[in-house]
């Protein structure tokens, strides 16, 4: 192993020493850092998209409104080709009105939200709450014929105990030079192992639908949850105890109701806070009744076009213009705050970054495009659905002429941190490249080149069918401890001075990538994802 370590770091030494200069335009880079550091505009941009129009939940009016706010303003800013994409996605969501109260034994507000396309209560209600433990077809029986008009608690208490070590995650010197190394992928499971998870997961989604028809026939009136131990372990296995298991009021809801033509026919389900939750399970164990008093009211819009939101503009290119630089962020969020960090902050640096471009007077030999996505948060839906209509089917690997036009994806989706360097997704070809990239822009911060192909936001819809496409590294911060898909998702929680540098440096990514000769190289052409079906 240590002889292969050696020989791959001899290899990347030999790359970057024999490395074509890239041929930078340091007096336009001037220009970009001084209006974007000086001038920027970036937290208004975050403020009108949160503030303003948060949450937006794809389907919904407020994703709607955004679009045509971002449309507008890259009209001002002179952009060319300002229009929306649409694609089909299913029944739209919002949420009208939520209200929740301990009335017995006291009364107590309740902290807590409504999930994604729940249903309504049958305006406000007064309800006995109720512990149910239903885990297998055996449980049933024993509570048929007792539901009828009760709110019921679906899991278990959860521990939740003092702050130990840090909530805010800034990359250290440490992080950074681990952040340049390639982790040993584990082995893949066996196909045997593969397949009784994928049996198990199919259990456990029936046994779900199971389950929630089972509430609606014996007259449930809400089914309250607390979140999942594992909603926001997902960045990372060296997260705290307490980044793992959110508390302090900060909730995390799991899951979503159907989206589908079964929306809006289970009971209502409302994610409480931890401490709030907890309450009424010690309470009702010593056998002192709950009642919650309780009002969802939510909306629901059927499909009549495609609802799926994809906003596009762009900045015309010179003597490559057919060439493509994009830069994109998701534009949609959950409804559970104002998706300010998730991803009004990405959404915002991408259009700070063409205003830049715009306000400085560039004149790139590409087009830079800007795409600002839909569906995200349901499974990249908006960025996998611009990749079929113009670049290529990943089911398939049918490419389209435009495949080979795009030089570059760049993408920005982690929350409201400085930008510490970009991920390679694997293709090391472009690491002398973007080591050059940064050198301008050391003092701000930017440092690293790493080498890992990271997942769950829009760049691996491009990466999936052969394009070049990265995700930039950012400080995390807050992110997985308090905003990331939670309650506490607010303006307030963004950090100015980092949201002015991931702007500015985006800015230079984009101007560099269409400045060059040539476009990104390339990893190759992956096969394709027969029977592949986007969620």
């Amino acid at each position: 192993m240590k002889r292969l370590i050696l020989a791959a770091m001899l290899v990347a030494g030999a790359a970057v020493a024999g490395a074509q200069s890239e041929k930078l335009d340091y007096a336009m880079l001037g220009r970009i850092r001084d209006e974007g550091l000086a001038r920027s505009q970036v937290m208004d941009h975050i403020s009108w998209l949160s503030d303003v129009y948060g949450p937006r939940l794809t389907g919904s009016p407020g994703l709607q409104q955004a679009s045509e706010w971002a449309m507008k303003k890259f009209t001002e800013w002179g952009l060319a080709n300002v229009h929306q994409e649409r694609w089909l996605f299913g029944k739209g969501w919002s949420l009208v009105r939520f209200s929740a109260h301990l009335v017995e034994p006291q009364v107590q507000p309740i902290i807590a939200v409504p999930r994604s396309w729940s249903s309504s209560t049958k305006g406000a209600v007064t309800a006995e709450v109720v512990r149910v433990q239903i885990g297998d077809e055996a449980d049933f029986a024993a509570y048929r014929g007792k539901l009828a008009g009760k709110i019921v608690l679906a899991q278990p208490a959860r521990s939740v105990r003092m702050l130990e070590g840090p909530i805010i995650l800034r990359m250290t010197d440490k992080d950074l030079a681990e952040a340049e190394t390639t982790p040993v992928p584990a082995a893949p499971p066996s196909k045997a192992r593969a397949s009784a998870a994928a049996a198990r997961a199919q259990r456990a989604t029936e046994f779900r639908l199971r389950l929630a028809e089972f509430y609606v026939n014996e007259g449930v009136v809400a089914v309250f949850d607390r979140g999942s131990d594992s909603d926001v372990a997902a960045g990372g296995s060296d997260l705290s105890w307490q980044q793992q298991h959110p508390d302090g009021g900060t909730i995390f809801p799991a899951g979503a109701s159907p989206r589908d033509g079964n929306a809006g026919k289970g009971v209502p389900e409302v994610t409480l806070a931890v401490e709030h939750y907890n309450r009424m399970l010690r309470v009702l164990d010593k056998g002192v009744p709950v009642k919650v008093e309780l009002n969802v009211e939510t909306r629901f819009y059927d499909e009549q076009t495609p609802n799926g939101i994809n906003t596009v503009a762009e900045i015309p290119g010179a003597d490559l213009a057919p060439e493509v630089v994009l830069i994109g962020a998701h534009l949609d969020s959950h409804p559970f705050a104002t998706g300010a960090t998730d991803n009004a902050t990405g959404s915002a640096a991408m259009m700070e970054a063409v205003r830049i471009l715009k306000a400085v007077g560039a004149r790139p030999r590409r087009t830079i495009r800007v795409a600002l996505w839909g569906g995200e948060e349901q499974g990249l839906l908006g960025a996998r659905a611009y990749v079929r209509e113009h670049l290529a089917d990943a089911a398939t690997m049918a490419v389209k002429p435009d495949h080979a036009r795009l030089s570059a994806y760049f993408n920005s989706d982690n929350g409201t941190g400085k930008v510490r360097g970009i991920w390679l997704q694997s293709n090391m070809a472009v690491r002398p490249i973007f080591e050059q990239w940064i050198a301008p822009l050391r003092d701000l911060g930017v440092s690293t080149v790493g080498p890992r192909s990271v997942v769950s936001t829009d760049h691996v819809a491009f990466d999936e069918v052969g394009l070049p496409a990265f995700q930039f590294m950012v400080d995390r911060l807050e992110y997985n401890a308090r905003t990331h898909h939670s309650n506490m998702d607010t303006f307030d929680r963004v950090q100015r001075e980092d949201m002015v540098q991931q702007a500015t440096v985006i800015a230079a990514f984009a101007y560099d990538a269409a400045m060059r000769d040539e476009k990104l190289p390339r990893k190759a052409l992956p096969a394709p994802q027969r029977g592949r079906t986007d969620p």
